[in-house]
């Protein structure tokens, strides 16, 4: 394959994501999030591998900024821990290490948005148990069909495809806008 198919590939997803109903869900991410940052609830993210990284990039850009200046916003990966995860991990298990997290940090009215290209990460499908039973709302980012996230997310931003690079690269630019949404929601209301 070559770097024009390959962006030509990258480009047919981005158009084939917006012929789904990620409008709807994204604008539904951007209204509970811009929501629980006005009520200084907080929102925890969390993925492993390549999401994991994701997570830590959304909350580096709420916690710092995307495009605006303004206060920092109350946002926290669970994987970028090392202490937490590997003690964890080490002493119990690693498919627990996100939902202990939720039930430290977690609170009602908070948000969970969990990050999975398959939907059957079986560390976040326990995080997001935990956040439903804390009484909190929850957010997956995920690939086509949403896998077992699909049950446990009150709103499933899903990509249509099977392929977890191509889904990563879709997921960077419906989080990026969602990030900037927020911030816009939030500075209109100040």
């Amino acid at each position: 394959m070559t770097i024009q198919e390959y962006l030509d590939k990258s480009a047919g997803l981005i158009q084939a994501t917006t012929q789904t109903d990620v409008t709807s869900q994204v604008d539904k991410a951007i209204d509970i999030i811009a929501t629980a940052f006005r009520q200084n609830r907080i929102l925890l993210v969390c993925g492993n591998g390549g999401s994991a990284t994701d997570s830590m990039h959304i909350a580096g850009e709420l916690v710092g900024r995307f495009l605006k200046e303004r206060p920092a916003l109350k946002c926290l990966s669970l994987a970028a821990d090392q202490a937490i995860l590997t003690a964890w991990a080490n002493d119990y298990s690693y498919e627990s290490v996100f939902a202990r997290q939720v039930e430290a940090f977690g609170e009602v009215g908070g948000i969970l948005w969990g990050i999975s290209t398959s939907g059957n990460s079986a560390n976040v499908l326990a995080a997001l148990t935990a956040a439903k039973k804390l009484g909190m709302t929850t957010i997956g980012l995920t690939g086509q069909g949403g896998g077992k996230m699909k049950e446990l997310c009150d709103v499933l931003i899903g990509v249509p495809s099977k392929e977890t690079p191509l889904i990563q690269q879709i997921h960077m630019c419906l989080y990026h806008y969602i990030c900037q949404k927020v911030e816009e929601k939030l500075n209109a209301s100040t």
